[in-house]
């Protein structure tokens, strides 16, 4: 079957995302994705958390910071320490039986990725919803994922209930967390998306700026 599955989503559990467990679900049955990876920054207890809690199918995964780039990890139990290098963090993932993704590599915001040519990685995030400029970062990001001779997937990166699914990969995978890490391992997957619109990233900048306050 083909699954619709937005692979970079962050939640409330991440300090810069306002994503509730009931907003995650309600937004992504309305985008009618058939899943989403919960990526927060640095943890993973709270996707195994939240896909115990809910009747909705949740891959869980860490958004990790390397000493040179960020990558996220899927399929995983366990955490993965931060500020390693993305070698060490890629061998991390495989070791806690999980894969490992290149995420936003190009951005000059969110952690540009650096000195990857020999990193093993599973697949790069060639579409991310989130970055800016976004057609430039998909090219350049293509440009990776063709060198490295991996799979090319697609997220969100949403902080924002309303911007889940504007990027999304669709996967040749029955619904289950190790059959569909192994289909993107295997290169059975597609990235889409387009940018979140302007007016909706300004709202989620406003209301983030009222939770501060």
């Amino acid at each position: 079957m083909t699954l619709k599955i937005d692979l970079h989503v962050h939640t409330c559990y991440s300090p810069d995302s306002l994503i509730t467990p009931d907003e995650l679900v309600l937004y992504a049955k309305k985008r009618d994705l058939d899943g989403v990876a919960i990526t927060d920054h640095g943890r993973i207890d709270s996707a195994l958390k939240i896909a115990k809690e809910k009747d909705f199918f949740i891959i869980p995964g860490i958004e990790i910071e390397c000493s040179n780039g960020h990558v996220l990890g899927l399929g995983l139990q366990e955490a993965v320490p931060q500020k390693l290098t993305t070698d060490e963090t890629v061998e991390r993932i495989h070791k806690a039986g999980g894969i490992a993704i290149a995420c936003h590599p190009t951005a000059f915001l969110k952690g540009k990725l650096r000195n990857y040519a020999n990193s093993k990685f599973d697949a790069v995030e060639v579409i991310n919803a989130s970055v800016l400029p976004f057609d430039h970062s998909v090219k350049s990001s293509q440009r990776i994922a063709s060198k490295l001779g991996v799979a090319s997937v697609a997220g969100s990166d949403a902080h924002y209930g309303p911007e889940i699914g504007y990027a999304y990969t669709l996967i040749d995978a029955e619904l289950e967390v190790d059959d569909i890490v192994k289909a993107i391992s295997e290169g059975m997957c597609q990235p889409f998306g387009s940018a979140i619109p302007i007016r909706t990233r300004l709202k989620r900048e406003l209301l983030a700026l009222k939770k501060r306050f």
